[in-house]
């Protein structure tokens, strides 16, 4: 009976140990994926509970701060490539950011309650500095577009928890005659999120306004300019950080995208590094000879899935599988198979394969894709989320296939019909 006790304890006790390191991935996938959380996240509980281990963890590999409090969390992601234009928010331009960065002004100004269109009509002042105007932004409200670019600023900030629907309909907001008609909606607004807005480490407001930087990318690095300890621990330390940072964020990481310095600690630390980054977040290391991939098996932490469902994601994976086949024949016409193509197509080349691809697949597709003409619209999405996957990249006016591509070579596809 002793040993029998004995055994259900440690049994009891291995299962405990798994369960907390779940809770634990679970946390940090959470983290990863929406750094700035609140306390309805589903998450969030865990996040609180694990909060120093992560503070350490985050610390340690990838030197981001994260700070957990009563009603929120805020993780202060720095991306490694700080120009990757294929980041950002869905349907964001820089039109938009400007939107999103002058209604925080306003809410940090606010009562803690705003209406839609007591929001609107401050950002219109604000959006009428002569310094914005001399740069060639204009905003109105007059025009139902432009309702409905602040109605999505709002729904963003919604999302992020910054403000909390109360009342009112913003698509009758959008609809109305005028931004003065009847047509509102309420907010609460939550300051301790709105404070965690923005992961700089120094804001913009410090900078007099002779010393600001001048250029978009000047900017962008002084706002998240990091201090490097002068040392050769200091300066690997930044390396590790930088390398876990694209590990994380990126799709795939290509040796030849990193500095000399950097791809020499990569390759000399790659291996440790992947068992420490897929043992924390459940990633799975995918070593290629020309980088390192962290594949996300279970799809926690995949913001665009490939291969997934739709006629979107179903004509990406077709151009995928034409490009790869591109690539793989060039490279066997050079009779190098361990070089990087340099199989370059044009756009045009994608749509007339999707248009050919139609005639078999059409069927499942939308109705819209199946339409005279749609082919180029079909490939201008894919080659966008090709791009953002980092499988291809453009080049002037021609789409540059990337090696980890080849994985997605599938050959002639079995259509099979399913019986009702």
């Amino acid at each position: 009976m002793t040993a029998d006790r004995d055994a259900a304890d440690e049994d009891l006790g291995e299962r405990q140990q798994r369960l907390h390191r779940e809770e634990m991935r679970a946390a940090l996938c959470a983290l990863l994926m929406t750094p700035l959380i609140d306390a309805a996240h589903e998450d969030f509980a865990a996040v609180r509970r694990h909060a120093d281990r992560l503070r350490e963890w985050f610390a340690r590999e990838t030197g981001w701060v994260l700070h957990v409090e009563r009603d929120g969390a805020r993780l202060y992601k720095r991306p490694a490539d700080l120009v990757d234009a294929t980041r950002g928010l869905p349907g964001y331009d820089r039109r938009r950011y400007v939107l999103l960065c002058l209604a925080c002004a306003v809410l940090e100004r606010a009562d803690p309650q705003i209406t839609l269109r007591l929001l609107g009509e401050r950002l219109l002042e604000l959006a009428a500095d002569p310094a914005l105007v001399a740069l060639g932004f204009t905003f109105t409200l007059g025009a139902q577009h432009e309702r409905r670019e602040l109605v999505a600023v709002c729904r963003t900030l919604l999302a992020l928890g910054v403000l909390q629907h109360v009342a009112g309909d913003e698509e009758a907001f959008v609809q109305a005659a005028s931004a003065a008609g009847q047509a509102d909606a309420l907010y609460d607004v939550h300051r301790r999120t709105l404070a965690g807005m923005l992961a700089a480490v120094r804001g913009p407001s410090t900078w007099m306004r002779a010393e600001a930087p001048a250029s978009l990318d000047e900017r962008l690095r002084a706002l998240v300019d990091e201090h490097v300890p002068d040392s050769d621990e200091g300066r690997r330390t930044a390396m590790r950080h930088d390398i876990a940072r694209r590990l994380l964020d990126d799709p795939v990481v290509y040796l030849d995208r990193l500095a000399p310095e950097v791809r020499n600690y990569f390759l000399n630390q790659r291996g440790a590094m992947a068992g420490r980054l897929c043992e924390a977040s459940g990633l799975v290391a995918e070593q290629r000879a020309e980088g390192l991939a962290l594949v996300d098996e279970a799809g926690l932490l995949t913001d665009l899935a490939m291969p997934s469902e739709g006629t979107d994601a179903h004509v990406t994976l077709l151009a995928a599988d034409y490009l790869a086949t591109r690539q793989r024949l060039d490279r066997a016409a050079r009779g190098d198979a361990s070089a990087q193509a340099s199989a370059t197509v044009r756009e045009q080349d994608i749509a007339e394969f999707l248009r050919d691809a139609r005639e078999r697949y059409g069927r499942y597709w939308r109705k819209s894709a199946r339409e005279a003409g749609a082919e180029r619209e079909l490939a201008a999405i894919a080659v966008e989320r090709l791009e953002r996957l980092q499988l291809v990249e453009r080049r002037a006016d021609f789409v540059h296939p990337l090696p980890a591509l080849a994985r997605f070579a599938l050959g002639d596809a079995e259509v099979r019909e399913v019986s009702p």
